[in-house]
């Protein structure tokens, strides 16, 4: 008896006194320790900036490697400011001869673009044994065997580590690595198509490592054409004709500096069996680098003691410098030495260790989002008072991102430009009430979209300016559906009054094609069927797997689709050029999957992506606006909005969506951050004293009994 007591005892104060060491993702950690906590969902697989492409790969990728420009981190609209370029460079226009043209060229006189970016001295790399030398000034780790390898399991077990200077050919051995045949780099066919002499070195790399299966391609041996080293800080990229849009892709990993050291080191017998690669183990200049990889368990970045000195913006808007942001203007970056990402597969615990203070930020699940957050009257989203309680701050942002249901503009009944079929599509575009939607099935995370671009880039024009007359209109200061009358009238004039051919008296009936499944999908897919239900339209779900839904879009057999687009860059070209003729899927394999080709949007699409920001460009895309809005090729659906969580000691806090190097402003305040997790995390000792008194009263009247027992044996 007295040992299922101590059990007892003991289960019961690991359930109540002892959470903190059951629950804390980190113990043993320091009160004191300057390290952000935070978790991940599913491992990235790619660490190469040739590869990364996801967007957890990218949340690694951008805190360790460079490219020469970044996005500033507070202004909107987004604006592309140095990184390790010394400015932001303009292009220079040449033509078929390679004279130097004026700014102002016409588009058709230029034949390429030059680009020439010189990076500051004195930026270093992370310490990494690639660069480490003896006194002889020799290599220690490049003429390594099998032998020698196997010992090893991570960069660490390397005795000696070096670094040196970045140089602008580490830019020029990166752009050609895009085109490495082993790599499958996923933007190397868009960048072949632009880069001048890319799609060529392709071919030759190609051919090489054909020949040579098992050699290792030497790219030093292989020119590029389009990036050539100038001197030693400088690099001039050429691309063909002018391509303003290319500007933005010096903000992204793939465009930055690897040392070819770093290639020679891992490319050595047995490195690729340890995982000792550049998709593990990286090499930049970043403010981090990636002091443990254990996608499985836990990645770690620790402050590169290298980092070439950025300091804290010190220009933002008056909201900005309301709400904290322009505190720590001018500060030495990074703030935090440490980064620790959990791997936390299920979304329960991580949202219980959040609330314990043992992750410092969290999304918000389905399962809790009601716990977080709540509506107002106005339907604003604010934190609940739980959450207030503890000094939560929530942080919204709307995605440069768009979800559309599409229409094939080739198909007989939705498709073609005719005034009818305008119509029928407007009619749909109204029926379709997606402010229902996004309360129903998003939480309210998400708001109306109103034509192709999203906000905070060029070109989206807020409130009732803004909005899509066939669909929307503005009524007492607000922006609401036109009424479902509208649509009916719409759907007449289509030639289907109250749902049913005018000429033969057959009921409308289209096709929704989706990969969807699932009780969920089940649900958004009824929710659709009702909302057509209010025009006495059919409509009828085709639902098929992944590479039979891909098939139907290339080849236009599908009607109606649902599909979606982030932003690769934030520029309205990005999303006007899924509307654009000559990128139709079915005659090209381009990304319009709507297959809408209206010459006058292609003109118009012509001139303006390649035109600078400013008034003029917006006057041409609120033309394109106006057709797409009145053609009606897609139903525009949603914005995505995100919400997110941060506790009170996490600073400096503002999302930006383009950026991925974010992680260097945050600044948290660990001491706060301890006494809230002592405060929130405190033993609770009543049950115990309760059993205690329950297991008392049980034991007490036994122990008496045996005490008579004995007293009459003796």
């Amino acid at each position: 008896m007295t040992r299922t007591v101590i059990f007892l005892l003991l289960g019961l104060g690991l359930l109540t006194g002892c959470s903190d060491s059951l629950n804390n993702p980190y113990p043993g950690s320091q009160p004191d320790a300057n390290v952000l906590y935070s978790a991940f969902a599913e491992r990235p697989k790619h660490l190469d900036p040739a590869r990364s492409y996801s967007s957890n790969e990218v949340e690694f990728t951008g805190q360790i490697y460079e490219p020469p420009l970044q996005y500033h981190f507070l202004q909107r609209p987004y604006a592309l400011i140095p990184l390790t370029a010394e400015a932001v460079p303009k292009p220079r226009y040449l033509d078929a001869g390679g004279k130097l043209l004026a700014d102002d060229a016409p588009p058709a006189q230029i034949a390429q673009s030059m680009y020439e970016i010189r990076i500051r001295p004195g930026i270093r790399y992370q310490p990494h044994p690639a660069f480490a030398r003896d006194a002889a000034g020799r290599y220690r780790y490049h003429a390594l065997n099998a032998a020698t390898v196997a010992g090893k399991t991570r960069i660490g077990d390397f005795e000696h580590s070096g670094t040196r200077e970045l140089v602008a050919a580490d830019y020029v051995y990166q752009i050609k690595r895009l085109a490495h045949p082993r790599l499958s780099s996923p933007i190397f066919g868009l960048m072949a198509e632009h880069i001048v002499g890319l799609k060529t070195l392709g071919e030759a790399l190609e051919k090489a490592a054909k020949a040579a299966p098992d050699a290792e391609l030497n790219l030093n041996d292989f020119p590029l054409a389009g990036a050539e080293v100038v001197d030693r800080y400088t690099y001039r990229i050429r691309v063909k004709g002018k391509y303003p849009q290319f500007i933005y892709w010096l903000a992204m990993p793939f465009f930055a500096p690897i040392p070819w050291e770093a290639e020679v080191f891992y490319a050595q017998p047995g490195m690729a069996d340890k995982n000792l690669t550049l998709d593990w183990q990286p090499v930049g200049t970043g403010p981090y680098y990636l002091a443990e990889n254990d996608p499985n368990r836990r990645m770690m970045l620790k402050k590169n003691p290298h980092f070439h000195g950025e300091t804290y913006p010190s220009d933002g808007s008056d909201e900005d410098r309301e709400t904290g942001l322009l505190a720590d203007a001018g500060k030495a970056l990074p703030f935090v030495d440490e980064a620790v990402f959990s791997l936390e597969k299920e979304t329960i615990p991580y949202w219980s260790k959040f609330l314990q203070g043992y992750y410092d930020s969290s999304g918000i699940s389905s399962d809790s989002f009601d716990q977080a957050v709540q509506f107002s009257a106005g339907g604003d989203p604010q934190l609940t008072d739980s959450m207030r309680d503890q000094d939560i701050r929530l942080i919204t942002s709307v995605a440069a991102s768009l979800w559309y249901v599409g229409f094939n503009m080739l198909d007989p009944v939705v498709g073609g430009l005719g005034e009818d079929r305008q119509k029928l599509r407007q009619a749909l575009s109204i029926a379709f009430d997606y402010d229902e939607f996004i309360s129903i099935f998003l939480n309210g995370r998400g708001i109306p979209a109103q034509g192709p671009i999203p906000p905070g880039l060029f070109g989206y024009v807020d409130g009732a300016k803004g909005l899509n007359p066939y669909v929307y209109e503005a009524r007492d200061g607000r922006i609401v559906r036109r009424p479902i009358e509208v649509a009916k009238q719409l759907l007449a004039e289509a030639g289907y009054p109250n749902g049913r051919n005018v000429k033969t008296g057959e009921p409308l009936v289209l096709y929704f094609d989706t990969m969807a499944s699932g009780p969920d999908a089940k649900s958004r897919l009824d929710w659709m069927k009702k909302q057509l239900d209010k025009l006495n339209v059919q409509l009828v779900v085709r639902g098929t797997d992944y590479n039979r839904f891909q098939d139907k879009i290339r080849k236009g057999n599908a009607q109606l689709f649902e599909w979606g687009w982030n932003a690769d860059y934030p520029d309205p070209e990005n999303f006007f050029f899924l509307l654009y003729g000559p990128h139709k899927k079915v005659a090209s394999g381009g990304e319009n999957a709507a297959n809408y080709d209206n010459p006058e949007f292609n003109r118009l699409f012509e001139r303006m992506k390649d035109m600078d920001n400013g008034p003029a460009r917006q006057q041409v895309i609120d033309a394109m606006l106006e057709i797409v809005r009145r053609d009606a090729p897609w139903i525009f659906a949603y914005y995505p909005k995100s919400f997110g969580l941060t506790h009170g000691w996490v600073k400096n806090v503002k999302p930006n969506l383009m950026a991925n190097n974010t992680l260097k402003y945050r600044r948290i305040d660990p001491e706060l951050r301890e006494a809230r997790r002592d405060e929130w995390n405190r033993p609770v000792l009543w049950p115990i004293v309760l059993l205690v008194a329950a297991l008392a009263a049980v034991i007490t009247p036994a122990v008496i009994v045996w005490r008579r027992h004995e007293r009459k044996v003796a």
